[in-house]
């Protein structure tokens, strides 16, 4: 009986966890966008233009995302010229300095210098006219354009080598498929760090044109 009762809680805790996680990225904001194809593995979207709160740091993935997370979320958290709290929105873009014009044997390679871009997407009602300005320098506000983008979905921890494999990957299937590549790989990483990883939704995201 004893058992039963362990795997009964155990379960239950998992399911709390599923539940929580999913629950912490319910109702928020994430960019625009219209599925213009499915493909086998990816799909290719239509992006509306959007804001970006952006900031660049140096160093792996893992340290240069939770630098940058918390240097951007002091902006939206009130360290701005109005002090105003700006609602958080989903999810983190991650773009490193190396671009796609490279091979991909080098794309493949762990960065763990590598100056990084991470950016949160703003809310839709701002603009860059709208928005007060920030107090750090290194955090700068930009409009991102209307794109096209190809996006490879994935779960479980997003680990430096387990995205730099992804976007190998990535960048064949495209090439095999005839898509022209014209931006930088960017990694879009949609929940808390202490969701249930079979819940993480994490994407490549490509532009093409």
């Amino acid at each position: 009986m004893y058992i039963y009762w362990t795997i009964g809680i155990i379960f239950g805790l998992l399911a709390i966890w599923a539940i929580g996680s999913y629950i912490a990225v319910r109702g928020l904001e994430e960019p625009a966008y219209s599925v213009l194809e499915k493909r086998a593995g990816y799909e290719i979207r239509q992006y509306e233009p959007y804001v970006i709160a952006e900031t660049e740091v140096t160093g792996s993935f893992d340290e240069a995302t939770n630098e940058g997370f918390r240097i951007i979320a002091d902006y939206i958290f009130g360290n701005n010229t109005k002090k105003d709290s700006i609602s958080m929105t989903t999810p983190v873009i991650e773009e490193t300095s190396e671009k796609i014009s490279m091979t991909t044997p080098v794309i493949n390679t762990l960065e763990e210098e590598s100056t990084r871009t991470i950016s949160f997407v703003l809310p839709s009602k701002y603009t860059l006219e709208s928005l007060p300005e920030p107090n750090n320098s290194r955090v700068t506000l930009t409009k991102v354009a209307g794109r096209k983008v190809a996006a490879l979905s994935f779960t479980w921890y997003p680990t430096e080598s387990r995205v730099s494999e992804k976007k190998a990957t990535f960048i064949n299937l495209l090439e095999k498929d005839g898509q022209k590549i014209i931006g930088a790989v960017q990694v879009a990483r949609y929940n808390p760090p202490l969701s249930m990883p079979l819940v993480l939704r994490n994407e490549i995201l490509i532009p093409i044109e």
